[in-house]
């Protein structure tokens, strides 16, 4: 999963200094401990609105977060690595990145995590296939976490009791509220999941329920990593699909359009001016894939076009991409 900075598929390692380099299984296993440990703690955040410190009991209120996150981030890694391996291409174990759940911080205990491969990736097909499978694996056990979390929302006594106050009329009024934002998906399963009259979290409390706050990150993260940008998921996938040059042009499109929301973002939460449209991370996810990550996507000498079931897979990765794309994502609501 989506590791926010994205995942570098092509390597320029030729097979000669490959035998050179060693598999380190306790750096990967020491990683995934710390992250299980951050996660877990994050997990406890969310769920209490409490900075800690925290009893063993009360840990162990954060696992229902910390192993949904882990599941989603670990499908999605070994969607990659096992498409690599089927495709001959060498590659690492996932490098889980734990991230310090600090207290009044928007963090979810990790930055995902990335693979890397160790061989050069000489064709469209693989390309394609390695990029694809992790988004896909990934979403599939979003979608089941998602689903779980509908089917069990507690009732409205499990919210009192993180908010004593949350009826009375003054909640809310003196503080900044945070609102994850809507997206087609989301909003989908809980027309279908939620029953007239049955009591449902709004969108400003919906991350203390550990369930929803995951499947809400999956469907966040997989929309991000599915930007049609430089060598995220979604730049591996339209590079292989349309080639360099219509790569090239959706990623202009793509950053000049996230370069816009932001920026409409940022002068909507410096001057109060309320368009209800754009956010300001788009402003800091643009700049990170123009200098960063970049725009365009290092060639793969082939040009072998996709066959039209690797398309059809493709188009649907981009359908997931819409129906998981919120515009809006992480608000801040002033005190009113």
């Amino acid at each position: 999963m989506p590791d926010p900075y994205g995942e570098n598929y092509y390597s320029t390692y030729s097979a000669q200094p490959e035998k050179q380099k060693k598999e380190r299984p306790l750096l990967h296993l020491g990683l995934f401990i710390i992250t299980f440990i951050t996660t877990t703690i994050a997990g406890v955040q969310w769920a209490s609105a409490s900075g800690g410190p925290y009893e063993l009991g009360e840990l162990l209120t954060g696992l229902p977060y910390s192993i949904s996150i882990l599941l989603i981030i670990t499908f999605h890694e070994f969607g990659h690595y096992f498409a690599a391996i089927y495709h001959k291409v060498r590659s690492t174990l996932p490098f889980y990145i734990p991230f310090p759940p600090i207290p009044m911080f928007i963090n979810f205990g990790t930055m995902g995590a990335v693979i890397r491969t160790r061989t050069r990736i000489n064709s469209k097909k693989a390309m394609f296939d390695i990029g694809v499978a992790g988004p896909i694996a990934g979403f599939i056990v979003t979608i089941i976490i998602l689903i779980y979390g509908f089917l069990n929302v507690p009732g409205l006594d499990y919210l009192i009791h993180i908010h004593p106050d949350y009826l009375e009329p003054t909640y809310g009024k003196d503080g900044l509220a945070l609102v994850f934002g809507d997206s087609i998906l989301f909003s989908f399963l809980r027309e279908i999941f939620v029953q007239p009259g049955q009591f449902f979290p709004p969108m400003s409390e919906v991350y203390h329920y550990p369930f929803l706050c995951v499947g809400w990150f999956g469907l966040f993260i997989t929309s991000m990593n599915m930007i049609p940008v430089g060598q995220l998921d979604g730049g591996h996938i339209a590079y292989a699909m349309f080639g360099d040059q219509n790569h090239f042009k959706l990623s202009v499109i793509c950053i000049s359009v996230m370069f816009v929301f932001g920026v409409i973002g940022l002068l909507d939460l410096i001057l109060e001016i309320n368009y209800g449209i754009g956010w300001s991370g788009w402003l800091f996810w643009a700049l990170i894939l123009y200098f960063v990550i970049k725009l365009k996507h290092p060639p793969v000498l082939d040009s072998t076009e996709l066959d039209s079931g690797r398309k059809l897979v493709g188009y649907f990765s981009f359908f997931i991409f819409l129906i998981s794309f919120s515009p809006m994502p992480i608000m801040l609501s002033l005190p009113q």
